[in-house]
């Protein structure tokens, strides 16, 4: 088991291989399709800033936060997948999130020396491993706006790096 620290250093990203078991532990973004294109936009309009929060080095996790607990959405939806390329660029190191990605997506996540990780759906387990949650942007959304949550020991699976996919 790996454990990984936010935030992220390249260094670590780089000694990360398709198939580690990892531990995340620190603060992570939480953010599905109704947000990240937004954070997108964000980023591309230089008013990133603006909500607090550095992207170098951190997590984004593809789920929304509600009184249920966080799970894993599908990272292959069109708004989240799309949204992994240029948060890559921006500094985030690990995407976090369930399912296979293209190999489009994988060849950026290696462009940028960022991976992908998939959680199992086990949400119970997710929710004792949570010890902090804010809502850190578009609260009009809900449980789908961005979330910043602090966690300890968070497992995944490495599912994409370097150009190479748990799923080939």
């Amino acid at each position: 088991m790996v454990e990984v620290k936010t935030p992220i250093s390249k260094d670590v990203i780089e000694n990360l291989k398709v198939g580690d078991a990892i531990e995340i532990s620190g603060y992570i973004l939480c953010g599905r399709d109704a947000v990240l294109p937004r954070i997108v936009e964000m980023i591309e309009d230089g008013t990133i800033d603006t909500l607090g929060v550095e992207l170098e080095g951190q997590v984004i996790f593809h789920t929304a936060v509600s009184v249920a607990g966080v799970g894993p959405t599908s990272s292959n939806k069109l708004e989240i997948e799309n949204s992994i390329e240029p948060l890559s660029k921006a500094g985030v190191r690990l995407h976090l999130g369930k399912g296979e990605i293209h190999s489009e997506t994988i060849a950026a996540l290696d462009r940028y020396n960022a991976v992908y990780a998939i959680v199992p759906p086990v949400t119970a387990l997710l929710g004792s491993k949570t010890s902090e949650e804010k809502v850190v942007a578009f609260p009009e959304l809900g449980m789908e706006a961005l979330h910043l949550i602090k966690v300890d020991k968070y497992p995944a699976i490495i599912g994409a790096a370097h150009g190479r996919s748990i799923y080939e």
